[in-house]
């Protein structure tokens, strides 16, 4: 179970990567180059609407997710390594409470959007999404743990 929790951290960590090199390897010379941004672009259309005044902009391009997935991305792979080395797994009822709370930000700011009461920026939306991110693969890592 460990090796396949630290690949999954790898992939995370890989998926990261590519969604921010894609913006600047989109306009590559090299036609192997500019088809694997185009496939990042194309998974990451899969799992985000993409609206560019919603995403951040690298090189002149939007990245293939908007900001909130940016910082939901970013905060899971940051937190995988640290699941994997410092921590025993919760009780249902902590990791539940921890969820909750985690995605409190996050919904508090799509809410208010959604309700057209307050918007907000892009690195708004990236550092409210941080704590869901942390907390999710915090908790896939060490609920997987158990055996």
């Amino acid at each position: 179970m460990g090796l396949g929790l630290w690949a999954l951290g790898l992939g995370i960590g890989i998926w990261v990567l590519a969604i921010f090199a894609a913006p600047i390897a989109v306009d590559s010379s090299h036609r192997a180059v500019s088809y694997c941004a185009a496939a990042v672009y194309a998974a990451g259309s899969n799992v985000c609407h993409q609206r560019p005044e919603r995403s951040f902009h690298i090189a002149g391009h939007k990245m293939p997710v908007c900001a909130r997935c940016t910082g939901l991305y970013v905060s899971a792979a940051a937190a995988v390594p640290l699941a994997l080395l410092f921590t025993a797994p919760l009780t249902v009822r902590r990791a539940r409470l921890m969820l909750v709370v985690a995605a409190l930000p996050t919904a508090l700011t799509w809410g208010l959007e959604y309700a057209g009461v307050m918007p907000f920026s892009n690195a708004a939306r990236a550092v409210a999404a941080l704590p869901l991110g942390c907390a999710a693969a915090w908790l896939v890592v060490t609920q997987c743990r158990i055996e």
